[in-house]
């Protein structure tokens, strides 16, 4: 299996362990191959809960466990890094600022731009590697004129690029993605056949902060002033009423308690009336985005961009011309394509299966 061309065995290599099986196989494979492994797990948060040491998340206290033992069963050193400080200024606070101001936050691609993917590289420098590398299901391509791209894997259901899409081309040097050539089920059947301790692990669903995964109930505690306010319909009219804004998203159907004789959905979140406005699903569909502190994989483009955007995780890739604006940009989706745009989001810039770049959903263009 080949890892990364530039990639020369019996280099150093740190690899980021969650404790999962996904980066256990990635330890596994470039430990088997000849690399000088050294597995690095990130202590993030401090869950003030009973018996925190088992949840669906990542980064619990038995994932931590789990990474040591993968480690030590193949022999190579395992440190854990205290991130915690960091997390949470970085990630833990902005989420919840977030969704106080009406937007969708996405944690998992804040925790690799801000905490993961820089620091670790850092600290594995230190340790005298050359390489960082992750369980991540991405690819990077390395060019005969000296550039570097990032690559959608061979596992599409597992893709991960819409997470990664901030890594710049100094960091994808240095950066290793050992799952990119392999599914998922391939992973598992690694797992078994060499006996890991985290073989049959499930994934992990919720977000590594809030393990029960009531969203809302975390915001509650955290948010100073939760204000209730109206629902109303694109018209203005007052449909009924919301416990705070920060139990809505873009797109949302369910729990919105209104009596209808079509199904409603939240179009729009309007934090300085504190006001929800539904509407039919038409009503959610929108022509175009602007962008926030964008990020490109290599040089910044000199004028407008051809691509596809993703403007989800799970959604389809849309056809769509960028137009930079320094650090921002306008997305102009192609004649007869609309999306559901969830400020707060994170959107990607692909053209093919490579990642140009992307940024954050600051708002949805409207007409």
């Amino acid at each position: 299996m080949t890892i990364a061309k530039g990639a020369t065995q019996r280099a150093r290599v740190a690899v980021a362990m969650s404790g999962g099986v996904d980066s256990s196989v990635a330890a596994y494979l470039l430990h088997r191959q000849g690399y000088d492994v050294v597995g690095m797990s990130m202590h993030l948060y401090n869950l003030d809960l009973p018996d925190t040491t088992k949840f669906d998340t990542c980064c619990s206290l038995e994932d931590l466990d789990q990474a040591r033992r993968v480690a030590d069963d193949l022999g190579f050193p395992h440190f854990i890094v205290d991130y915690t400080v960091s997390f949470e200024k970085a990630v833990v606070k902005p989420f919840i600022a977030s969704y106080a101001a009406g937007e969708t936050p996405n944690p998992c691609v804040w925790c690799n731009d801000r905490v993961k993917f820089q620091p670790l590289l850092e600290h594995a420098a230190k340790l005298g590697c050359q390489y960082l590398a992750t369980g991540h299901y991405a690819k990077v391509e390395h060019r005969p004129d000296g550039s570097v791209a990032l690559l959608r894997p061979k596992d599409r259901h597992k893709d991960q690029t819409y997470f990664l899409f901030s890594l710049g081309a100094e960091q994808l040097r240095k950066t290793l993605f050992p799952l990119g050539d392999l599914t998922k089920d391939d992973v598992r059947a690694i797992a078994l056949e060499a006996g890991m301790v985290n073989a049959k692990k499930p994934e992990s669903q919720d977000i590594c902060f809030i393990p029960d995964g009531d969203v809302g109930k975390f915001l509650e505690a955290e948010i100073a002033d939760v204000r209730p306010g109206k629902i109303v319909d694109t018209g203005g009219n007052v449909v009924g009423d919301h416990p705070g804004i920060h139990r809505y998203t873009i797109g949302q159907r369910r729990g919105l308690g209104i009596a209808a004789p079509e199904p409603l959905y939240v179009s729009e979140i309007r934090p300085d009336r504190d006001e929800v406005v539904v509407g039919p699903r038409d009503d959610l569909r929108r022509r175009g985005l602007f962008v926030r502190d964008v990020r490109w994989v290599g040089d910044r483009p000199g004028g407008d961009v051809d691509a596809e955007v993703q403007v989800r995780y799970r959604s389809r890739p849309a056809a769509a011309t960028i137009v930079p604006h320094g650090a921002s940009a306008e997305v102009r989706f192609a004649p007869g394509v609309s999306e559901v745009v969830s400020p707060g989001q994170a959107v990607v810039f692909y053209r093919g299966d490579e990642v140009l770049g992307g940024g954050w959903i600051e708002r949805a263009a409207h007409g």
